[in-house]
């Protein structure tokens, strides 16, 4: 009963928190489409990421003042707000989200994801996704992309044309390299050499990479693990089930040499972009299991 009055409790503050700030939010959002002038768009555009720390903070504090869970985030103290950061993360669950909410809110700019188009649909969600210029992805089966073959590539365009308006404004974009939830059903059905990871995929991060490599200050390597075997759901978090969470962030060096390069039309920088990619889940992967067997203690 305790658990269900809690998830309860913090479902109904996060709602609040919600319909508070999505009026003002969707205001200022208008004026970028009104307003006059690049310098007036840029104003809203910033206005409208105040409101979303704003809103993330609150969550913060829901979540501290009614769940239990120790967010337990290692090397995050030196970032910055003023400059731009490509994040790269290992993805299980809903959880991870309120978990780079913890660690980057008020830290960084704010992020931008790469959402799956159903989502626009979220009620209130979906309207601050819309104006917080985050992109929408479309996703193809096998079976459609051999019938219509010129849907290859579309996921590609849709970033770089996403990444082109994050050019005027310090941003914190995330990139799930996985592309969907991890589940062992996907594991295998993937053949994925990694034992916590699916394979990553290279491309939508070479293509951030390619917009936005003179703005970048830097890749943020995230790592995300729970002690349980079985990530937890958005529920168990809520209502206090969730112990603790465990991020480790590295800050990697932007290399010119990773954003130097045609990924669609040069085989060999596009491999070279993979092998790094390779390389990088070779590490997470091994890093996940030495902070598993930490979390378990």
């Amino acid at each position: 009963m305790r658990r269900l009055l809690t998830g309860i409790t913090v479902i109904l503050l996060l709602l609040l928190n919600t319909l508070i700030l999505i009026g003002p939010m969707m205001l200022i959002a208008l004026g970028k489409f009104v307003l006059p002038g690049q310098a007036l768009k840029a104003a809203c555009s910033r206005q409208v990421m105040h409101i979303a720390e704003a809103w993330a903070e609150n969550c913060k504090r829901i979540f501290a003042a009614l769940t239990p869970t120790q967010w337990d985030i290692r090397g995050n103290a030196e970032l910055r707000q003023d400059t731009s950061y490509l994040v790269i993360s290992n993805h299980q669950s809903w959880v991870d989200i309120p978990a780079l909410v913890q660690a980057f809110n008020r830290k960084t700019p704010y992020f931008k994801f790469f959402l799956k188009q159903q989502l626009i649909w979220v009620p209130f969600l979906g309207l601050a996704f819309w104006a917080l210029d985050y992109p929408f992805m479309k996703r193809y089966s096998k079976a459609k992309l051999e019938k219509h073959p010129h849907l290859k590539g579309q996921d590609l365009e849709i970033t770089r044309r996403a990444c082109e308006k994050f050019r005027d404004l310090p941003v914190t974009v995330v990139n799930y390299l996985e592309g969907t939830r991890f589940t062992p059903a996907k594991q295998a059905q993937q053949g994925s050499p990694y034992q916590h990871l699916l394979k990553p995929k290279a491309g939508g991060v070479a293509f951030v990479l390619a917009a936005l490599g003179e703005q970048l200050d830097a890749i943020l390597d995230v790592t995300i693990v729970y002690a349980e075997d079985t990530p937890p759901g958005f529920w168990k978090l809520i209502s206090g089930q969730v112990p603790k969470v465990i991020m480790d962030i590295r800050t990697r060096p932007l290399e010119p040499a990773l954003w130097q390069g045609d990924y669609q039309n040069d085989p060999d920088f596009r491999l070279y972009v993979q092998d790094w990619v390779s390389g990088l889940w070779e590490e997470k992967d091994a890093l996940i299991t030495r902070l598993k067997q930490e979390a378990k203690g």
